[in-house]
């Protein structure tokens, strides 16, 4: 096995995400080749931009057969930001657009005003506080050396509307809307946020990745 692999398909921090994981000691490791996943025990799927793209390029070259194949075996995948998005079923990014169907919901636009009605500058881009939505929600998950309320850095204008409470690990206010920052189900979590440009908290969750 060869610990953390990171799939290269082109889109994404690739490089600050390998980093980061070389950081916290992980055995990380970038590939561009999809059969490499087969040996990996740990899976991190990055994403940045455009979700369609992102999808077409997952497809194309030839990573979304082996990352489902991999998901089969059970073993942990981390999909971050659009690597977390393309989880879900559809996204309304240009679409709307099929994503690979495994956690129940939609991706769909930030809120573009708060709930006094002002409007907002999108991307959200910046620090936000993240919160569990229930106590111990994050006992044993790779937020599980958090604080509710620690700060994790999010670019975005997509996130997901989550079908089944039970799959939300983590939310964020954003002026005055409630939207998801992570989620978990069975051997899969995805992260809106970016814990490569994290600093200390969102090391600490690649530390727990890279352990469980």
């Amino acid at each position: 096995m060869t610990g953390v692999v990171i799939a290269d398909y082109g889109v994404g921090n690739i490089f600050s995400v390998y980093h980061a994981f070389e950081a916290v000691g992980a055995d990380a490791t970038v590939t561009t080749d999809p059969a490499l996943l087969r040996s990996a025990d740990r899976l991190v799927i990055p994403g940045v931009g455009d979700f369609s793209n992102c999808m077409e390029r997952l497809s194309r070259l030839g990573f979304r057969d082996e990352m489902l194949a991999f998901i089969q075996t059970g073993r942990p995948l981390l999909g971050i930001c659009v690597g977390m998005q393309m989880l879900f079923e559809t996204s309304a990014e240009n679409g709307p657009t099929p994503g690979l169907g495994l956690i129940p919901g939609d991706v769909v636009r930030v809120p573009e005003a708060g709930v006094d009605g002002v409007r907002l500058k999108l991307p959200n881009t910046g620090w936000c506080s993240i919160d569990p939505p229930a106590p111990d929600t994050w006992r044993g998950s790779v937020l599980a050396d958090l604080k509710p309320g620690d700060a994790m850095y999010f670019m975005h204008s997509y996130v997901p509307d989550v079908h089944d409470p039970a799959d939300v690990l983590a939310t964020l206010s954003f002026h005055g809307h409630r939207l998801t920052a992570a989620v978990r189900r069975d051997n899969l979590t995805g992260v809106q946020f970016h814990p490569e440009r994290s600093a200390r908290t969102g090391l600490s969750l690649l530390a727990r990745f890279a352990a469980i």
